[in-house]
């Protein structure tokens, strides 16, 4: 018997990274050497505090029962503190945060809370292609922006305020930029807050990447009024080395809160406590934390950088977040570049086209791979591509 799928998936694709680990997974059972520099899934430990608290609470008779669809008290307090300390933005615990089961799942649950079929949302060209896929998932039209190295990856809020916004109930950003590395500042978010109320548009700052390699760690909510407006997602998944563990949150006005509630609990029955007091924990750490991991993704970057150049790419020092972006050589475009490369050494490359129309010209390397691995990969891709 064959059960036709819903049509809403016609829209999508599956994930590209799903079918591109396949496709690794099956060169490896070939008995080739795989070396994947493409996802970013954070390499190293999280803290051993965090570890220990997670053993700890695991053996507490409340820790193996249903939960909270809000989550816990503590960690929507520790979340809270965790803004003021770093941001110095004042967020109620008991009324303007909601804890996820990863950022991913606050794309999704965003999507649906407010997207009706044919609700237009603004999506970065390049960004992650996430926000396209919940958009379409919820009945939405996708409307890609811009964004160009010539205006350093932002949107150019000039030409947005052209649009007919009367259809247009989102918009997606996100800074530290994925998959660029491009930072925002302060001004820019006021530029940004502004546009967004003189559309009447719902902004959503996805902004899991603050602390990688990163001097000035920004939020969007540090603008005054910014709650009348908009929302962050925020995430333990790269700056707590925690992606397997599914941990983040959402910050938002208490009426944006509610209205996503309605449709996250229908679709969870909480996150596991040991996971929510071990997210305390890391939430907790002082800047020795982000010291101590940034010093080593540097190391890392310096060789990603290398492998850059032996490639004949072109990119920017300046970039943060634990990828490195970079343009091809002219005539050629960053699949060919991957392909090439995966052909050849059996080292991965992420292309940069599955990040949108932008992102052709261009691949990108994650940084979550030990020093080991990266200049096994360096010394591979100049013995086969040079």
């Amino acid at each position: 018997m064959i059960i036709e799928a819903a049509e809403r998936l016609s829209s999508v694709k599956t994930y590209y990274f799903a079918i591109k680990l396949a496709e690794l997974d099956a060169l490896s059972d070939q008995g080739k050497e795989i070396i994947n520099l493409g996802i970013g899934s954070p390499d190293l430990l999280p803290n051993i505090k965090v570890i220990d608290k997670l053993n700890e609470a695991s053996r507490e008779e409340t820790s193996n029962k249903y939960q909270s669809y809000k989550g816990i008290l503590p960690l929507r307090t520790a979340f809270s503190e965790w803004y003021k300390r770093w941001f110095n933005v004042s967020l109620d615990p008991s009324k303007e945060i909601l804890p996820l089961i990863g950022s991913k799942e606050g794309i999704m649950h965003i999507s649906m809370s407010f997207l009706n079929p044919g609700d237009k949302v603004l999506i970065p060209d390049p960004g992650y292609p996430s926000y396209s896929s919940a958009t379409k998932l919820a009945g939405g039209e996708v409307i890609k922006y811009n964004l160009t190295s010539e205006n350093n990856w932002k949107p150019d809020l000039t030409e947005l305020a052209k649009l007919d916004t009367e259809d247009i109930k989102l918009m997606w950003v996100n800074y530290p930029h994925m998959p660029t590395g491009a930072k925002a500042d302060i001004g820019f978010f006021k530029e940004l807050i502004a546009f967004a109320k003189a559309s009447n548009i719902l902004l959503c700052h996805d902004n899991p990447y603050s602390f990688i390699l990163n001097d000035k760690p920004t939020s969007i909510l540090e603008i005054a009024g910014a709650m009348d407006c908009a929302v962050e997602l925020t995430s333990l998944s790269k700056s707590y080395n925690m992606a397997g563990w599914r941990v983040g949150c959402l910050a938002a006005s208490q009426e944006v809160i509610q209205t996503v509630m309605k449709f996250k609990s229908n679709m969870d029955s909480g996150m596991y406590k040991g996971i929510q007091l071990a997210a305390v924990e890391a939430l907790g750490l002082d800047e020795t934390w982000f010291r101590s991991i940034n010093k080593e993704y540097t190391l890392r970057r310096e060789i990603v950088f290398q492998i850059m150049d032996v490639l004949n790419c072109n990119y920017d020092k300046d970039q943060v977040g634990m990828f490195v972006w970079a343009k091809v050589p002219k005539g050629k475009n960053g699949e060919q570049i991957s392909d090439l490369v995966l052909e050849r050494t059996g080292v991965f490359i992420t292309p940069g086209f599955i990040f949108g129309k932008n992102g052709e010209s261009y691949i990108r390397i994650s940084l979550c791979c030990n020093q080991s691995q990266l200049e096994k990969a360096l010394a591979k891709i100049k013995a086969n591509i040079l």
